[in-house]
């Protein structure tokens, strides 16, 4: 099973963008973030033409994220758990059933900035909150992902240049922190589990020719549990797409499951 996950900024903007890659990649699910859009406005019929089931959790003008997948899509949630007074659509999980099946959510972590401030309190709570989730994830047992993005970057390898980063709320102390302490309940790093080397990025900003210096980071993250680690094959970042016409500033990632 090849899951994908894609920072779209926008499904109005980059409706081709997406559709040329979806046509070329061929990924079973495809885990989207930054739709941009109520979920009546979303292009339904655009993918479902392309044989893809479609859930989103949408928002008008920011946020919000998607879920198409080739394969049937069952007990579908929207939202994260744990403070129901969050409006921001963040969050979507649902099960995929192939030769095994799979717990997938999608996330849009809060950027963070400026930090400190509210908006910095906010995601140190919502990875607060999604720690709690992937702690029941691993109580479970189930074969389960969290992907999508992170807004962090784990470790200076993960960026081209890691001082520009100290002061920003994707590099601080307490963002790598609060990252490590998901990831160290049992996750898996997809990507770093099957590479440890340095240079490799899901992001590059459009300001100041970031693409075309390698200026990048790497924040765009699979993480497993140990029944979904024990089935990954490969895991690779599709960084060719940033150098299309009307590109997101991020790239898709991607895992293949033997399920």
């Amino acid at each position: 099973m090849k899951i994908a996950t894609f920072n779209i900024n926008g499904i109005k903007a980059r409706i081709q963008a997406l559709t040329d890659w979806l046509d070329e990649a061929q990924p079973d699910v495809a885990l989207l973030q930054e739709i941009k859009s109520v979920d009546l406005a979303f292009p339904r019929e655009h993918f479902e033409d392309r044989g893809y089931n479609i859930e989103t959790h949408g928002q008008k003008s920011f946020n919000g994220v998607a879920i198409l997948s080739k394969l049937p899509l069952e007990d579908v949630v929207r939202g994260l758990p744990g403070d129901d007074s969050d409006e921001q659509a963040r969050w979507i999980e649902a099960t995929v059933v192939g030769t095994r099946a799979v717990r997938l959510c999608g996330l849009y972590l809060p950027n963070g900035n400026p930090a400190p401030g509210p908006k910095y309190d906010y995601k140190l709570a919502w990875m607060e909150r999604l720690k709690n989730r992937a702690q029941a994830l691993l109580d479970s047992e189930e074969i389960a992902l969290m992907a999508g993005d992170f807004n962090v970057i784990p470790q200076p390898l993960d960026a081209a240049r890691p001082e520009a980063w100290e002061q920003d709320a994707l590099g601080l102390p307490q963002t790598r922190e609060a990252f490590r302490r998901i990831v160290n309940l049992g996750l898996t790093d997809a990507f770093r589990a099957r590479t440890a080397a340095p240079g490799h990025y899901s992001f590059w900003d459009y300001q100041a020719g970031a693409w075309a210096r390698n200026d990048g980071i790497r924040i765009d993250h699979f993480l497993l549990t140990p029944q979904a680690a024990d089935l990954l094959t490969d895991c690779q970042i599709d960084s060719r797409i940033r150098d299309r016409e009307k590109p997101s500033d991020h790239v898709p990632v991607w895992i293949n499951l033997d399920a």
